[in-house]
């Protein structure tokens, strides 16, 4: 591959990576074929763009990428895929569920949120995490909340506040 070649890829890949927000290195290697397959299926369903390059490659794009991977560069070693996604916790899942049945990917590093995760242990809390459009669903409930119990206790006493209000008319008279 001529250095051209390898510009083109770098510059590609650091495209992609301003473009997504989150970052999974995973391993995926000694996948055979059908699961390799079935894995980008997946991946393609959910949205998430995976992509299979060298770690040399990968470390020069991160480096001339608009954010700070720095640490994730030591887990570039071995094969490493790169999973790139919009939703912070859609491919922890992807890879918890996949691995019911798999042995692989295996999860090398995560930047999500703009905090690193290293190492596979750290896959069920990612899976947990809630994606940015949970987190303001929570608190659009958290806010209707108070307003609902507000509006059912006048609805409900409808009647005892006319009642009261009335009374409280006739007494000034």
């Amino acid at each position: 591959m001529t250095r051209e070649e390898k510009n083109v890829i770098i510059d590609a890949l650091t495209e992609q990576i301003n473009s997504r927000g989150h970052i999974y290195l995973a391993d995926i290697s000694t996948m055979n074929a059908g699961d390799t397959s079935d894995l980008r299926r997946k991946c393609f369903e959910k949205d998430i763009k995976l992509i299979v390059v060298k770690n040399t490659l990968l470390k020069k794009a991160l480096e001339k990428a608009e954010k700070d991977y720095s640490e994730l560069f030591d887990v570039l070693k071995n094969p490493t895929s790169v999973m790139l996604t919009d939703v912070a916790n859609v491919p922890a899942k992807l890879i918890k569920d996949f691995r019911k049945s798999h042995e692989k990917p295996v999860l090398k590093a995560a930047y999500v949120e703009e905090s690193v995760y290293i190492g596979d242990d750290q896959l069920e809390m990612l899976a947990s995490l809630k994606s940015k459009e949970e987190l303001i669903g929570d608190i659009i409930l958290l806010l209707q909340s108070p307003v609902k119990n507000v509006m059912s206790a006048l609805q409900s006493g409808n009647n005892i506040l006319t009642g009261v209000l009335k009374t409280l008319g006739e007494k000034e008279n």
